[in-house]
């Protein structure tokens, strides 16, 4: 008895490069593009590796953990590095980009994390593409969050390390992702020494085995199962187009916020302005006196399926997250979100309008 998900025929190198192409048109990208068959990470550090080392000085935007992340890997490679954090709840803007450079013309590399899933926030990436040219710096981007969407236009924006993931807004698996190289970083990769060679972090090895060989010959087997899904939530993408589903996001959004406001209950938005909050995901505020990991926990309890999340690490106290990405970029998501947080905080005692919140979600939802 055959499986559909174990009785699976090899991928060969023109499917798997069909893939990749495919992805580089939704990048809109004339740029290089390497699937790497494992989770953002993999992309994430390898691209840090490979391009950073002793003799790089690092301008490090952090917006979220994951650029605190981004700033670990370039110290461990050896890069002098200049930490730009701004509040969780806010964005970087390009004149800080700016001022950061003025005070270390040194940086020859930037890192920064479009939109920050874990903090709701995103960031003005085609203003902040135009300081870092201005700078002549490498820009690396962690894409995974918003590609879907918003606009991620790699070309456009001078960025010369995009990383892409299914997992968010592409509603599809985890396990595969990907990332656009420009010719300037394939150079910086190939005069460091320290870049990962013979190791599933290098990219050199994908530059040098797969594109500069035609991508005739895999370097080994392909994940079937998560190749096939990347493909699918292209083609899924493609199908409805790229704009319906970034404004399907954007309402998801633009609900979230309106819905919470309506609903009392003590709850606000963590990130103050609304062309600041990500597309991706919503985060609001506990009120006072409730922890937020308590609340969500609760509202779970009505339903385990619904996209709710608290806070990472010490977020968990007063953050909660509405993750209405990829199939969760729904009216119907947002509002039941709103209902079980609106029946928690009222078990609590706190004074809530769940049908005011119900109102504000349709009203505020914009029909692409």
């Amino acid at each position: 008895m055959t499986h559909p998900f174990l009785d699976l025929p090899p991928m060969s190198a023109a499917h798997f490069a069909s893939i990749e192409d495919r992805v580089a048109k939704l990048l809109a990208t004339g740029q290089d593009v390497v699937i790497m068959q494992g989770e953002a990470l993999l992309p994430l550090e390898g691209a840090i590796r490979g391009t950073a080392g002793p003799g790089t000085t690092a301008l490090n935007v952090v917006t979220g953990p994951y650029g605190q992340t981004f700033g670990n890997w370039l110290r461990d490679c050896g890069a002098t590095v200049i930490d730009l954090a701004v509040p969780f709840h806010t964005a970087v803007s390009a004149d800080r980009i700016r001022e950061a450079c003025a005070e270390h013309p040194g940086i020859d590399f930037v890192s920064l994390v479009h939109a920050e899933a874990a903090t709701g926030n995103t960031n003005p990436v085609a203003e902040i593409g135009e300081a870092v040219r201005e700078q002549g710096a490498l820009f690396y981007l962690d894409a995974v969050a918003s590609i879907g969407a918003e606009p991620v236009l790699p070309d456009e924006w001078g960025v010369d390390l995009c990383v892409i993931g299914a997992q968010k807004a592409m509603g599809g698996p985890a396990g595969v992702s990907a990332v656009s190289v420009s010719e300037r970083a394939w150079a910086r990769m190939a005069a460091n020494p320290g870049a990962p060679r013979r190791s599933y972090l290098s990219l050199l090895d994908w530059k040098e085995r797969w594109i500069d060989g035609g991508r005739k010959a895999l370097l080994h087997a392909p994940a079937q199962l998560e190749m096939l899904a990347l493909q699918a939530c292209v083609e899924r993408i493609e199908a409805a187009g790229i704009e319906t589903v970034m404004a399907r996001h954007a309402s998801a959004a633009a609900a979230a916020r309106a819905g919470a406001l309506a609903l009392g209950g003590g709850l606000e938005p963590y990130v103050h302005q609304d062309r600041e909050a990500a597309p991706v995901a919503t985060t609001l505020r506990a009120p006072a006196g409730v922890a937020a990991s308590e609340l969500v926990a609760r509202a779970l309890e009505s339903d385990p399926a619904l996209p709710l999340a608290a806070g990472g690490g010490a977020l968990a106290a007063e953050m909660i997250r509405v993750n209405h990405y990829g199939p969760d970029a729904t009216v119907g998501a947002v509002q039941a979100s709103l209902a079980a947080l609106g029946a928690a905080l009222a078990e609590k005692g706190l004074p809530v309008d769940l049908e005011k919140a119900r109102r504000a979600v349709e009203n505020s939802w914009r029909q692409p």
